[in-house]
């Protein structure tokens, strides 16, 4: 059977910056036939995610991110239907998801590497599960949860960085649903801003290219922060740092602003950064979501939950 597939073509360099070239897109071929235990499926979905920058290096400089193989199939978070299936637990027309999917047009899966999705539990939103439901919002609600140290009634102000994106805007909104009293987005364009308030009902968003942001965030989190949410790293979580209170908490999601550069993760803060998180006992650690798949099934119910009940709003 002929396919296409994406594969890695180049590698961009420790310090470069992604170019569509970097990729090609190539027909191959699968076997026509399924062997015992295998399934044959159709892609129906696949996430394209930033940490997917250090898997474009010959070295992730990560002991759990395997890098892609410069002219093999790239592979990530994926969702497909079962079109033929030779496993005991899966049939035609199942829904299945996987880690390691290949971005291949089909492919010819084992099985048991899959997982079957109901998609009742998103409103028929299939998608959901590679977002809200799936690893993101893992992501989000345990990042919370683990890290965060939110206790409802504590008055607690959340301050949330790259958050339109779609870790960030499960982020606030989990936020407030776990407790903080007060949740500020920090976003790149007024449209994002927007959005943040008006439908995912942060209390504020600061577009970080217009105005002083340390000023805006002075303004807008008169008592400080206590829990800082950060997916950027950088200048901006500098500016957030050093507006936190004693005993607060950062949750060390991603630091986007440093994936084109050859630095340690977490990058080190500056020497003025780095004496405040001291002096201020402010819990910096690194979080990966994959340490916490203990709490996965209960945690996928509750976000399910909170989709069906219309308290967690997705774009």
């Amino acid at each position: 059977m002929i396919i296409q597939r994406v594969v890695l073509n180049s590698r961009p360099g420790k310090n470069g910056v992604p170019v569509a070239e970097n990729f090609r897109l190539e027909q191959s071929t699968i076997a026509d036939t399924v062997q015992a235990g295998q399934v044959r499926v159709k892609t129906l979905y696949l996430s394209v995610d930033p940490y997917m920058r250090c898997r474009m290096n010959e070295d992730t400089g990560s002991d759990y991110l395997q890098p892609w193989q410069l002219s093999e199939v790239a592979d990530g978070g994926g969702i497909g239907v079962v079109e033929e299936s030779k496993h005991h637990n899966l049939a035609k027309g199942d829904f299945v998801t996987s880690f390691t999917w290949p971005w291949q047009t089909v492919a010819i899966l084992d099985g048991d590497s899959l997982q079957k999705l109901v998609p009742q539990l998103v409103n028929g939103r299939l998608s959901y599960f590679l977002g809200a439901a799936g690893i993101t919002g893992l992501t989000a609600l345990l990042g919370i949860r683990e890290k965060g140290h939110v206790a409802a009634g504590a008055n607690q102000t959340m301050v949330v960085s790259g958050a339109a994106g779609a870790c960030g805007s499960l982020a606030g909104q989990i936020g407030r649903l776990e407790g903080c009293s007060r949740v500020v987005g920090i976003a790149g364009t007024d449209e994002k801003c927007s959005i943040l308030v008006q439908e995912m009902g942060f209390d504020a968003a600061i577009n970080y290219k217009k105005g002083d942001v340390a000023k805006q965030l002075r303004e807008l989190c008169p008592g400080g922060v206590d829990v800082y949410f950060d997916n950027v790293g950088g200048d901006i979580s500098d500016t957030v740092i050093s507006q936190m209170n004693q005993n607060s908490h950062i949750i060390l999601c991603g630091q986007i602003s440093q994936y084109n550069k050859d630095v340690p993760y977490p990058p080190p803060l500056p020497p003025d950064i780095e004496k405040i998180q001291k002096e201020r006992n402010i819990t910096r650690e690194r979080f990966l979501v994959l340490n916490y798949m203990d709490k996965q099934e209960a945690s996928v119910v509750q976000l399910c939950q909170w989709i069906q009940e219309g308290k967690l709003k997705v774009r």
